[in-house]
C-alpha cells in the first residue's frame, strides 16, 4: 500500500539498476542534501527539477530519492512525463543502505 501511495510501483532491484549506470537524483533541499546523501548522487531540489532536466542524461535510468519517498515520487512523475526511465528510491538513507548492502 505504501509503495502505491508514494508512487513507487512494483518492487524493482534498484541495486541492479544502479549497477547498469543509473543516475541517483536527490530532490531534497540543498541544506538537507548537505546533511547527508547517497555517495555519487546529484542534488536538484524538486522545485527546480523542471528547469534543470538537462543535467540528467536522458539515455540512462534515474533513481530519485528524498527524505521519505513523497518528493521523489513527484520527481518520478515529472521525469516520466519528460521521457525518462525513472524509479522512486524512497528515502535516501534506506536507498543508501540498499545500494551498499
Amino acid at each position: 500500500m505504501f509503495r502505491t501511495l508514494f508512487g513507487m510501483g512494483p518492487k524493482v532491484d534498484l541495486k541492479e539498476i544502479k549497477s547498469n549506470g543509473a543516475t541517483i537524483l536527490d530532490v531534497r533541499t540543498t541544506g538537507e542534501f548537505a546533511g547527508g546523501h547517497v555517495k555519487g548522487s546529484i542534488n536538484i531540489p524538486l522545485d527546480r527539477l523542471q528547469g534543470q532536466l538537462k543535467k540528467l542524461p536522458k539515455g540512462k535510468p534515474v533513481i530519485a530519492c528524498c527524505l521519505s519517498g513523497a518528493r521523489s515520487g513527484s520527481a518520478v512523475s515529472i521525469l516520466k512525463s519528460e521521457g525518462y526511465e525513472a524509479y522512486n528510491g524512497g528515502g535516501w538513507s534506506g536507498l543508501d543502505r540498499e545500494l551498499n548492502s
